[in-house]
């Protein structure tokens, strides 16, 4: 991929428009293509067609939005990579396709690198570093990193004699700010579609995207992030972070430690090392269960660039493992292992408040403990369920999904008769559709980095499940919690005792509304049937309407064409009620 693709300096005012249009018109013939497949033919009984051409289209879509990052760079290159990781989730289609941009990103010649370094730094990099390699080791979309060592002073005073130079892209800033404004501007078109924004703050969404985004390029934040991360890991064997060397770093210039080793997603190189990548798929998973749920403070970018399996060495391992016994233990999988995971790129990082990280614990141990109605409080608790929405409808669809799919990896997932899938969502999908879910703020991070997760773990073994880290983890966190077991059956007998003397005074009231006859009992699934059905009534009528409507206008066009007309301009009326009817559930 030649070089010049890339932007290698502020943009233009005019590049800078033709940017900010070719985001907008890919964003926008792709939602008006998902509309026409996926919603306006399904209405007209046409949904076979959606279906075969389903693959396809998502194959097309892939491919073209694969060469738009490329050319484009910045934002359009996470967007990409953050759905190449997507294995478990997004069909083959697309994550095979978009998966090279983990390391397709051109690199930006390095006379222009080393022109924003020496303005950084204010020195010559003759004069800061006793050597750059000039050839990258990584090029990503925000910045790029050559290998470096430094001079005999600091050497001296940090103890490190190889380093990583990472330097941002030359005129990202403006290029952020472009793809922000895009973002924005396609975030408020989707606010306007109600099945979007009954599910999620579109705007709110794109601004905590925009919030991580500047903060991913002011690399001063992302060293105090890399230093909180290490200090959250001190002692623990399994993860390795590089030191910063701060009196090189400045605020669009940045040198760490060189911890460059296996990349993660190389499985042939961790073979050949000696490493069972289906025992690494574990370790990884554990660790950042651990950020999400004992930390809150995770690193919410682990593509497969960001992480390295780094082997020890006899006399290191043998170090870190002693090291680590004496510990506590309380780490889960701190077991003996003659490797470790190391993290770098600690741009885009994320922070779960203490009521949310309570919410997502009770989550985990309801899922491992295959608890529906505890799933759903959960789900409650941390905000993805409104407070008033009726549940018991979703609380038996989870005791039965358990019942038939828990414990299943996602390689057994994919060996499950797809009818069975399909007779599922034929019984519960309404229930689901119904519920008043949304996308509580500062969710974004956590479902990326779990997204990520699971992607990575499934491409180290592809018969990687899922319930085999979280059952153990979700034991561990039992564990923990022991200590406010009183307290919590002291809640509990509290509420019960509220229930009690509540009792009497509710059962004679009740009785009375059934004296007065007006106990009105509710059906949600027949009240849904019944909707369905007038709305299907209404949209017959309507139809038998333009029909008539219709033909009456063109057999009185002939004798009176102002009257015929009329009735045929009117026919549309009834024409978009029979296509529109029932949009609005």
């Amino acid at each position: 991929m030649p070089p010049d693709r890339q932007v290698l300096k502020a943009p233009a005012a005019g590049a800078t428009r033709a940017r900010y249009r070719r985001i907008l018109r890919f964003a926008g013939w792709n939602l008006a293509i998902t509309w026409w497949f996926e919603l306006f033919l399904p209405r007209i009984g046409l949904a076979k067609i959606a279906e075969r051409t389903r693959s396809r289209r998502m194959r097309r879509f892939a491919q073209r939005f694969h060469v738009l990052a490329l050319d484009l760079g910045g934002l359009m290159i996470k967007v990409g990579q953050f759905m190449s990781s997507r294995l478990d989730v997004l069909p083959p289609e697309i994550t095979a396709e978009l998966e090279g941009l983990q390391d397709e990103v051109p690199p930006v010649p390095f006379a222009a690198i080393r022109a924003l370094a020496e303005a950084e730094l204010g020195v010559s990099l003759p004069r800061a570093f006793a050597f750059v390699d000039e050839t990258p080791v990584a090029a990503a979309s925000l910045g790029q990193a050559h290998r470096a060592r430094l001079g005999p002073l600091d050497a001296a005073d940090t103890g490190l004699d190889g380093v990583v130079l990472k330097v941002q892209r030359p005129g990202i800033d403006e290029i952020i700010d472009v793809d922000l404004a895009a973002l924005r501007r396609v975030g408020g078109w989707l606010s306007h579609v109600r099945l979007v924004s009954d599910r999620v703050d579109m705007p709110a969404l794109v601004e905590e995207f925009a919030l991580t985004s500047l903060e991913e390029i002011d690399y001063l934040h992302e060293a105090a992030s890399s230093e909180r991360f290490a200090a959250d890991f001190a002692g623990d064997a399994r993860v390795g972070v590089p030191a910063v060397v701060w009196e090189r770093t400045t605020r669009r210039v940045l040198t760490l430690q060189d911890v460059t080793a296996i990349k993660i997603s190389d499985t042939d190189a961790l073979i050949a090392a000696g490493i069972d990548p289906a025992e690494v798929a574990p370790v990884f998973a554990s660790v950042m269960f651990d950020q999400l749920f004992t930390h809150g403070f995770f690193h919410a970018d682990p593509h497969p660039g960001n992480i390295f399996v780094t082997p020890l060495s006899v006399e290191s391992g043998g170090a870190d493992i002693a090291e680590s016994g004496t510990e506590s233990g309380t780490s889960p999988g701190n077991t003996k292992r003659p490797w470790k995971l190391t993290f770098i790129d600690f741009g885009m990082m994320g922070e779960v408040p203490a009521n949310t990280r309570s919410g997502l614990r009770k989550l985990l141990i309801a899922a491992a403990s295959r608890d529906g109605k505890g799933l759903v409080n959960a789900i409650r608790d941390v905000g993805v369920l409104l407070p008033s929405a009726e549940t018991s409808e979703l609380e038996r669809a989870m005791t039965q999904l358990f019942a038939r799919f828990g414990g299943m990896g996602f390689a057994e997932l994919r060996e499950v008769d797809p009818r069975e899938f399909r007779d599922f969502a034929a019984q519960f999908g309404d229930v689901v559709r119904s519920l008043p879910f949304q996308l509580p703020e500062n969710f974004l991070l956590i479902i990326r980095a779990m997204s990520l997760t699971s992607g990575v773990c499934s491409a180290l073994d592809p018969a990687f499940n899922l319930w085999d880290s979280v059952e153990p983890y979700a034991q561990q966190l039992i564990r923990d919690e022991r200590g406010n077991v009183v307290q919590d059956i002291a809640k509990q007998a509290l509420q019960t005792a509220g229930i009690v003397v509540r009792l009497p005074t509710r059962l004679d009231a009740l009785l009375t509304r059934f004296d007065d006859g007006t106990v009105a009992v509710t059906s949600p699934s027949l009240e849904r049937r019944v909707a369905r059905l007038e709305r299907t009534a209404g949209r017959v009528i309507s139809a038998i309407l333009f029909g008539v409507l219709l033909i009456a206008g063109a057999v009185l066009h002939s004798d009176d064409v102002v009257l015929g007309t009329v009735l045929m301009i009117a026919s549309v009326i009834p024409l978009l009620h029979t296509l529109l009817a029932g949009r609005r559930r």
